[in-house]
């Protein structure tokens, strides 16, 4: 029954009316235009309507002075035709365009909104195509619909009117195949929109590989993946290719048969005619004007009939489209607002666990992190320090127990007001394709250039930054890969500074750097820290020696915590990972656990 319901809500009929609402604003610009295709389809039966006298009084009874206006007339209709034609096409250009936009605009922002397991669950080519592709899909298709239905319809509704005046008896002839092709074309589309289902998730495949590749060229290119990753894309290509082929192959199989069927029609029709020819009642220019007609037929009702597929496409991307819409969003019922100070973050009893895994990511845990103190996590890989930092943004909402922030549920608190009390220094550095100015101030636009100098002293960054050519306009490129990582990191320190927020999160920022720049950012974030409750997830113990509190966690679970020296006087597992990590010489170089 479920199951039942939710087809009902994405059927073409639904998908059509939830299309309506981004036609605000659009109406006068749609009415316009299907007028100017209405103008442009009428045109078609004037030009065989004007065929008549042109035959009969040119050609049959030799009358020059009837005939001297006709050019002009044909000319005239044309210049008509021409002039709304374009109308029709600037216009559905236009309304498709703002379409496609504001389609965009609230797949983005909804992508924003999303919850950060929906991108652990989903593939990122999807959403990019879903953004890229779909949303172009939708209007192209619709319009393409609109425009041939409308103008196409009215010229094919035009001809059928003038052949019944011409001959009743010889139009019915036309009616025999309309069921036929009805038929024919329902068939059709139920394999068409089968292809295109799977033509999206393909395309949505491609994209990933090749934002994959692009991510990891040089992964790639050290490990000599090139003929994999061509291998994927080839292999995904060819299953495009072979999708595409195959709803080409229906859709001339469609038209193939439309047109076999017209054309018996009108090879009846045509015969019958003939023979009517005869008789005075039928002249010659109603045979050519009744010829022409059907004739004219043929073009159209051939697009009519080829519509199906395109149709299919745009329906297939409204459906995927409004699927991603009704995906639920971040949970932001709080209303309460974070302020500083913040108090205590006190985590009571809290369990995590993940979608459909077999055992908690964080089991039965308790601690308090106390304002303005330095607390570490330590553990092996996949104890669960990350999984613990990430409640404490609402990444993740805990599954029982409860997170505190100064005594108040964090789930009481508005997502965006408890966000904008914490900043991020990550391994991972997050830089955007635009100047060094800009990534400082990401998040904090109201800075000024004195700001952000000072931010990037504090965070050892102005040494370098004041060295390049352009300074703070320096662009960074794609994932800030003109700069090394020492210099990423300082500027992700840098962007921290200038927020300004009394919570940090630090995941292991100092791991993947050299010694001098390591020194550097070592001491950037000693800045950084200063009078902030500081939340940090640590690989090497000889950076968070100093913390006020160590919590060692196995399993998920808090199994000792308490200062350095005294964690190592307890002979327990943190002193089982310091004595991995140095061993009996302090000298040694550091071995990530």
């Amino acid at each position: 029954m479920k199951k039942s319901k939710e087809t009902n809500a994405y059927s073409p009929k639904n998908l059509y009316k939830r299309l309506f609402p981004y036609m605000r604003g659009l109406v006068k610009y749609f009415f316009i235009s299907v007028l100017a295709m209405v103008v442009v389809g009428v045109t078609g039966p004037l030009f065989a309507y004007l065929l008549k006298p042109i035959i009969d009084n040119g050609f049959v009874e030799k009358n020059m002075e009837a005939m001297k206006w006709v050019p002009f007339e044909i000319v005239g209709l044309f210049i008509f035709r021409g002039i709304a034609n374009y109308i029709n096409e600037y216009t559905s250009a236009y309304i498709s365009n703002q379409m496609v936009q504001v389609i965009q605009r609230d797949l983005f922002a909804k992508m924003m909104m999303l919850p950060i397991g929906y991108y652990q669950e989903n593939s990122r080519g999807r959403m990019m195509s879903r953004i890229t592709n779909d949303a172009k899909g939708i209007t192209a298709a619709g319009f393409d619909v609109i425009t041939v239905f409308a103008k196409d319809g009215v010229t094919v509704l035009g001809l059928l009117i003038w052949l019944f005046y011409l001959d009743w008896q010889l139009t019915l002839i036309t009616f025999v195949t309309i069921p036929l092709i009805a038929w024919c074309v329902r068939i059709i589309n139920k394999r068409i929109r089968r292809l295109v289902t799977r033509s999206q998730n393909d395309l949505g495949q491609v994209m990933q590989i090749l934002s994959e590749s692009i991510d990891g060229t040089r992964v790639v290119r050290i490990y000599g993946g090139q003929n994999y990753e061509q291998n994927r894309l080839e292999k995904t290509n060819k299953a495009l290719r072979s999708l595409a082929v195959r709803r080409q192959s229906y859709t001339s199989i469609g038209s193939a048969v439309t047109q076999l069927l017209i054309a018996t029609s009108l090879s009846i029709i045509l015969y019958v005619a003939a023979k009517r020819a005869s008789h005075a009642g039928f002249t010659a220019g109603d045979f050519m004007s009744f010829l022409s007609a059907m004739l004219m037929m043929f073009d159209p009702l051939k697009r009519i009939t080829n519509m199906s597929s395109v149709l299919q496409t745009g329906l297939m991307a409204a459906d995927s489209v409004f699927h991603f819409l009704d995906e639920p969003e971040e949970k932001d019922l709080g209303v309460k607002q974070l302020v500083s100070p913040i108090g205590d973050i006190t985590f009571n009893n809290v369990t995590l666990r993940y979608g459909e895994a077999n055992k908690n990511a964080i089991d039965h845990l308790s601690l308090t992190i106390k304002q303005g103190s330095v607390v570490a996590l330590v553990g092996e890989s996949g104890c669960g320090k990350t999984s613990t930092v990430n409640l404490i943004p609402r990444f993740y909402d805990v599954t029982s127990g409860q997170l505190t922030i100064g005594g108040v549920n964090v789930e009481d608190f508005e997502l965006k007001s408890l966000r904008s009390q914490m900043a991020l220094v990550s391994q991972d550095v997050v830089l955007f394709n635009d100047t060094i100015a800009n990534n400082i101030t990401y998040g904090c636009p109201e800075a000024t250039e004195a700001d952000i100098i000072q931010a990037a002293k504090a965070a050892n960054a102005w040494s370098f930054i004041s060295n390049m050519p352009e300074g703070l306009q320096t662009q960074v490129g794609d994932q800030g890969m003109k700069l090394s990582g020492g210099q990423r990191q300082r500027l992700a320190i840098a962007r921290a500074l200038l927020k300004d927020a009394p919570i940090l999160i630090l995941d292991e920022a100092t791991s993947a750097l050299d010694t001098e720049s390591e020194r550097l950012v070592q001491s950037a974030l000693e800045t950084l820290m200063k009078n902030r409750t500081t939340i940090v997830i640590a690989h090497r113990l000889s950076t968070i020696e100093t913390a006020d509190n160590i919590v060692v966690m196995h399993q998920g679970r808090i199994v000792e915590q308490g200062k350095h020296k005294d964690l190592l006087a307890k002979n327990g597992r943190y002193a089982v990972l310091h004595r991995m990590q140095f061993g009996e010489n302090r000298s040694s170089a550091d071995v990530n656990i």
